[in-house]
């Protein structure tokens, strides 16, 4: 009778043993002073970081949704990774959590190891960039389940928090001003509308030359990560935004209480090439609920410190906060 291994149905696991081999310095660049063990254990361990009188830990769960099919088919897997930590990490902190410690989940048809290596690269240099420690991963090689070139990404962050600093609806007040942070680009979410756009309508492929440079440079701008400047300006700043699906509009009322409403001055808004471009073929109002139109972040902070915000980071005002029904109006 013939034999079958399970190579022979699609998983090599030598190759994901070699995969494991080969991503360990970079997973080892992102180890801080709290991380116990090393890799290749069944579960990662992190100490609680000590000075806290009621720690309270918080996490948070994304991907990357279809900026993925612009990295698999352009074979630019190399910031998908930032992208990816990015947009958990990045919710941490509008609840004021430092982030400790991320896991990834990577999940593919058929496990090419320097594909994997680039996207795990990728996912420690934003663990870098955050301040936090890779401890743990899976890689799952699933055939039948992805094409043999596609894969999903799915990270996993945590954070901690003095408990006393989770109220922040308390802490947001009529008159407080709202600063934009910048946005690097489109970030990780409105991409089924700019593929169907940009390649389906108007015919444009990964090298079309946008603003002096392949269009895939402009699309596969990693996610900017807020953390340090959070970490820097914490004492400072009242209540965040993290500005993602659903735009300024959806996103900036989440940290309002009742009976505060945003008032946003639409020409303050500094919008990027690439979001003027899209504005020619979408309305406006599907712009400002699918896109982050350049703002990455919105604080809303004290007057008494907008000036100081102002001198030591790349923000800018884009309104303030009113009495009024909970939203956000444009002026």
């Amino acid at each position: 009778m013939a034999t079958i291994s399970y190579k022979d149905a699609g998983v090599d696991i030598d190759a994901g043993n070699a995969f494991v081999e080969a991503i360990q310095k970079d997973v080892k660049s992102t180890f801080d002073s709290n991380v116990i063990g090393g890799i290749g254990s069944f579960a990662g361990a992190y100490a609680l970081p000590s000075g806290y009188k009621e720690p309270v830990l918080l996490s948070a769960t994304d991907g990357v949704g279809t900026k993925l099919k612009i990295a698999i088919e352009s074979g630019k897997l190399d910031s998908v990774g930032i992208d990816l930590v990015a947009m958990c990490v990045n919710d941490l902190i509008c609840n004021f959590g430092t982030p400790l410690f991320f896991l990834d989940y990577y999940a593919t048809g058929k496990l090419i190891p320097s594909h994997a290596q680039a996207v795990v690269s990728g996912i420690a240099a934003g663990c870098r960039q955050a301040e936090c420690a890779l401890i743990g991963g899976e890689t799952a090689e699933m055939p039948g389940m992805y094409a043999e070139d596609d894969f999903d990404l799915a990270g996993f962050a945590v954070g901690v928090a003095e408990k006393s600093e989770l109220d922040t609806l308390s802490k947001v007040r009529s008159g407080q001003i709202l600063i934009a942070l910048p946005s690097s680009g489109v970030h990780s979410n409105g991409y089924s509308l700019v593929r169907k756009l940009l390649f389906d309508k108007l015919g444009m492929d990964f090298e079309t030359q946008f603003q002096g440079k392949p269009l895939w440079e402009t699309l596969l701008t990693p996610t900017r990560i807020y953390v340090k400047l959070f970490k820097e300006h914490k004492e400072k700043i009242q209540a965040l935004a993290h500005i993602t699906g659903g735009g300024i509009v959806e996103n900036l009322p989440r940290v309002l209480p009742d009976g505060m409403r945003a008032i946003v001055k639409k020409e303050s808004i500094r919008s990027l090439p690439i979001f003027d471009f899209i504005s020619e073929y979408v309305s406006d109002e599907e712009m400002y609920r699918t896109f982050n139109m350049g703002v990455g972040m919105v604080w809303v902070v004290n007057q008494e410190d907008v000036n100081s915000i102002l001198e030591t980071t790349d923000g800018y005002t884009i309104g303030h906060l009113a009495e009024g029904t909970k939203g956000v109006e444009f002026i």
